[in-house]
Order: structure tokens, then C-alpha cells, then sequence
């Protein structure tokens, strides 16, 4: 029955998880509803859960309320940037409250003290975030574009283009010359771009404003499957 419940879990947040990541690269936005709907049905399926099978370890869903509110001190601290990746976040530590288990898996069943599911499918998105870097590098050295620290955080583009995408220039423009800024001087991109516009600058490096939806999607795919990877990896070094 457990099993059961955590397939629900799964099926339940993949097509939430993937429509959200569908919006958010199509309009960087994703319908409050959606959250809603995952932390309500999270919810009800603890309900069915204490009810039918109970709990192991019960006092794992004390969690719940400090992970909703270790997220939302995230998002005041401005490390979870987006409004929408905070809500999914605290939906999650609804939805998984305790590390999912559907029969054999996860590959990775720790038989050490387990952290609960919402922390695990957290960390293995920000693992898997950090992947964009090492992808963007071998991407620019394919195209032979290579500046460092640019490399790793993004790639170039016509200015001409940059103006209809979803991306930060990595450049500013300071006493004339061109140098390196890791976020614009100000979230008006279109002001920023028709600064290079105007000094004859044809092509900027960028970096792509990769919603932080899709890696977590991957993150909760990946906890059902895998496990805890950072436990894992933290396991083998040991």
C-alpha cells in the first residue's frame, strides 16, 4: 500500500512539476493552482496514510513545517530567486514527506538515517543545477569561445537576438569599456542591450535564465529512482 501511495506521489508530481516547467520556459511563470493542487494532495494522501498503514517513523513529519519554512527564509535570503520554484519547494515537503519507496526502488536505499524526502529531492536538484555549468563549458569549447569566468555561466549571442530572449547579459558597460557583471545593473535587459547597441557592440556574452523548475522536476524524478545522491556521494568518499 505504501508503494501504492508513493506511485500516486510520483505520477502527481511529475504532471505538475512538467507543466510548470513548461510554462516557466514558455512565459517564466507557473500557476499558483498547481501548487495548490500538490501540497492539497499531498496532504490528503497523508491523511490516507496515517489512517491505513501509519507511519515508521512518525515524527519525520515534523519536517514538514521546517522545510516549508527553511525555503521561504531561502527565498527572503534571495537564494530560491523565483516565487514559483519557493511555492513548489513547499508544496514538495507536503506531497514527500518521507523518502518514497515504490518496491525496489530507489537504486540507492541508504540503511543509515534517511533525511526526509522533500530535503533529498531538494538537494538532488541543486546537484543536477550543477550540471548547466560543466554543460555550458563544453559547449563553448566546441564553439572555441573561450573566457573565463563566462564560460561556465553562459555563451555568446547576437545583441539583435538577446533583445527577444529570456537571458542576463554577462557584460556591463563601465566608463566606456566592456567588462564583466555577473547580474545587470538593472532587470530592465532591453535598457541594458541597447547600451551595447549604442557603443556598436554586435555580440555579448549572456547567460540564459534556466528556470530552476526544470532541474527540480529532474530532482524529483531522480529521488524516486536513485535515492539520496548527496548521501550517496558523501557515502563513497567516506
Amino acid at each position: 500500500m505504501e508503494s501504492i501511495l508513493d506511485i500516486i506521489r510520483l505520477i502527481l508530481g511529475v504532471i505538475i512539476l512538467g507543466y510548470a516547467s513548461y510554462t516557466d520556459m514558455k512565459t517564466r511563470r507557473a500557476a499558483n493552482y498547481l501548487w495548490l493542487i500538490m501540497g492539497g494532495g499531498g496532504t490528503i494522501l497523508i491523511i490516507i496514510q496515517f489512517l491505513i498503514i501509519g507511519f515508521e517513523n512518525v515524527y519525520y513529519l515534523v519536517f514538514i513545517p521546517l522545510m516549508i519554512g527553511f525555503i521561504y527564509l531561502l527565498f527572503q535570503l534571495r537564494l530560491v530567486f523565483g516565487g514559483a520554484d519557493a511555492k513548489a519547494l513547499m508544496a514538495i515537503a507536503l506531497l514527500v514527506p518521507l523518502q518514497p519507496t515504490i518496491y525496489q526502488l530507489p537504486i540507492w536505499q541508504l540503511s543509515t538515517l534517511t533525511f526526509p524526502g522533500s530535503w533529498i529531492i531538494f538537494s538532488n536538484s541543486v546537484i543536477l543545477f550543477l550540471f548547466i555549468p560543466l554543460s555550458l563549458f563544453i559547449y563553448n569549447l566546441i564553439h572555441r569561445d573561450i573566457k573565463f569566468p563566462h564560460v561556465f555561466i553562459g555563451y555568446q549571442m547576437s545583441v539583435a537576438k538577446a533583445k527577444t530572449k529570456f537571458v542576463w547579459p554577462l557584460e556591463k558597460i563601465q566608463k566606456g569599456k566592456r567588462v564583466f557583471s555577473y547580474r545587470p545593473t538593472t532587470f530592465d535587459t532591453e535598457e541594458e542591450f541597447n547600451l551595447f547597441e549604442k557603443h556598436g557592440i554586435k555580440k555579448v556574452w549572456i547567460t540564459p535564465k534556466i528556470p530552476f523548475m526544470i532541474p527540480l522536476l529532474a530532482g524529483y524524478i531522480a529521488t524516486f529512482i536513485l535515492g539520496d545522491i548527496l548521501s550517496q556521494i558523501i557515502q563513497s568518499l567516506l
